[in-house]
């Protein structure tokens, strides 16, 4: 079995205007596809993450909410890989997010910090 790229990652969030300004216009991903489906009254935003990984965005009414923060069973958080954390989380700041302090991972000596999505998802930076 040869399972060697993460072709996609999908979310859902409670309010599609305010997420596809975050992830689009402050975190910079381009659009590859956006389209409303009726069947499902909902929108599926196709984002482009590198030449490898798209990030799906479902727009859908009323999703229940996560059940804690960060830890239930399922999807933890999103990692981003940067090679300035610093300027990232500066830019991120700039824009009027908020970014945790930057701390050092002490098993392999990288440092990371963490910032949300507007629904309150944990995104990570690594560098």
């Amino acid at each position: 079995m040869n399972l060697s790229v993460i072709h996609h990652l999908a979310i859902i969030v409670s309010d599609y205007p305010r997420s596809k300004d975050f992830y689009v216009n402050k975190l910079g991903f381009s659009v590859i596809r956006e389209n409303f489906r009726p069947e499902k009254n909902d929108w599926k935003l196709d984002l482009r993450v590198n030449d490898t990984t798209e990030l799906e965005i479902f727009g859908v009414s009323n999703p229940p909410k996560r059940v804690t923060h960060p830890e239930a069973a399922g999807l933890r958080h999103l990692a981003f890989q940067t090679d300035d954390i610093e300027a990232v989380a500066a830019e991120l700041r700039e824009k009027g997010i908020e970014v945790e302090p930057i701390r050092v991972d002490p098993f392999t000596g990288t440092r990371f910090t963490f910032f949300a999505d507007p629904d309150g998802l944990p995104l990570e930076l690594h560098e």
